[in-house]
């Protein structure tokens, strides 16, 4: 392995070191003050969140005790190329699992929510439409949970990077001159477009009951409640959030697509330029682990299915959310596989002919 591969993806240990540590020290701060604390009982948006099942006082104890920990744990990486066994099964046990507890616990549906309406609170902010309160909506609860869910990313690759290096892989591609299997490029065309369909479909079918209740189809709840929609103007914001499924949808299917590969000619300015990989891959990550993390929270929640009315055409369409989320994951792993080239770092070149469409 060169040096160069070494330098590049050790960036992010530093970066991910601070950042843990930062919001660590913030969590020792209200330890310390009793204050600031805003997740779990202290969230007024919590009855979905995982995190209402701990208690506040034990909040940012355990909280300054995950992150700290975290912040050593990655420095104790660097520079570390060859651990002991029971040392690198240490680091590594407990960096992902604070990575999966950071970017998935933390988070929870409102996240997934907010980028659902992003769009629309952005677009529709110069016309007073929808009508909220934007200090309400982006607050100090939500920057923590976004904070969470960077810090999950931000320690999950810099695991990732000390694991590769720790057998002997680069640390930015994970290559190591011997690929073949499921991580050759005809390999993941093969099981990520099965991926690809099945995350596409999943937000679909909850898209189509919310279009349904727009158009003043009561599928699955009643039509006192649908009525009572309309006049708050709810059902609106419901074929928002379908409207942005459905976008999401055709936009996963880019990834097995060849204008996913290629702008198409529609496009001004773009038209058969090659789409750089990271455009698809980053926003599909972060879409997969926030539906992952609303998931778990929302089908946990005892009140989600009293508001619904238990079992139903209205909620049947949730039960097929714990497939998105790792299916989307799939989906963009397969993309970001084939579409991979030469590394930058250890300049080991492509594993295989590139599959066409």
């Amino acid at each position: 392995m060169t040096t160069t591969s070494i330098r590049g993806p050790g960036r992010v240990a530093p970066l991910a070191a601070g950042w843990l540590g930062l919001w660590g020290v913030v969590a020792l701060v209200g330890t310390l003050t009793g204050r600031g604390y805003p997740l779990g009982a202290n969230d007024a948006h919590g009855e979905a969140s995982l995190l209402r099942l701990l208690p506040v006082r034990y909040g940012p104890p355990v909280f300054a005790a995950v992150l700290l920990g975290a912040a050593v744990a990655v420095l104790a990486m660097v520079g570390n190329a060859h651990p002991s066994r029971p040392q690198r099964t240490l680091l590594l046990g407990y960096g992902w699992t604070a990575a999966v507890a950071l970017a998935v616990v933390v988070p929870d549906v409102r996240v997934l929510a907010i980028l659902g309406y992003l769009p629309m609170l952005i677009g529709g902010a110069p016309f007073g439409w929808p009508p909220v309160d934007y200090a309400e909506i982006f607050d100090w609860t939500l920057a923590a949970k976004f904070a969470g869910l960077a810090a999950g990313v931000l320690l999950a690759a810099a695991v990732l990077a000390w694991q590769r290096r720790t057998v002997g892989a680069c640390a930015a591609c994970g290559r190591d001159g011997d690929e073949a299997g499921w991580t050759t490029p005809a390999a993941a065309a093969r099981w990520g477009r099965w991926a690809a369909w099945t995350a596409a479909g999943v937000p679909l079918v909850y898209a189509t009951t919310r279009f349904a209740w727009a158009v003043g189809v009561p599928l699955g709840i009643s039509r006192e409640f649908l009525a009572e929609m309309h006049e708050t103007g709810l059902v609106w914001a419901g074929a928002g959030l379908g409207a942005f499924a459905t976008v999401g949808a055709v936009l996963t299917l880019g990834l097995v697509q060849r204008w996913g590969e290629v702008f198409p000619r529609w496009l001004p300015g773009l038209a058969g330029r090659r789409v750089p990989p990271l455009l698809a891959v980053v926003p599909a990550s972060l879409v997969a682990i926030a539906v992952t993390a609303g998931t778990l929270g929302e089908l946990a929640n005892p009140e989600f299915w009293h508001a619904m009315g238990g079992f139903s055409s209205a909620t049947a369409p949730m039960l097929l959310w714990p497939l998105w989320g790792p299916a989307l994951g799939a989906a963009t792993l397969a993309y970001h596989l084939r579409r991979r080239g030469t590394c930058a770092h250890c300049r080991r070149p492509w594993p295989g002919p590139m599959p066409r469409w």
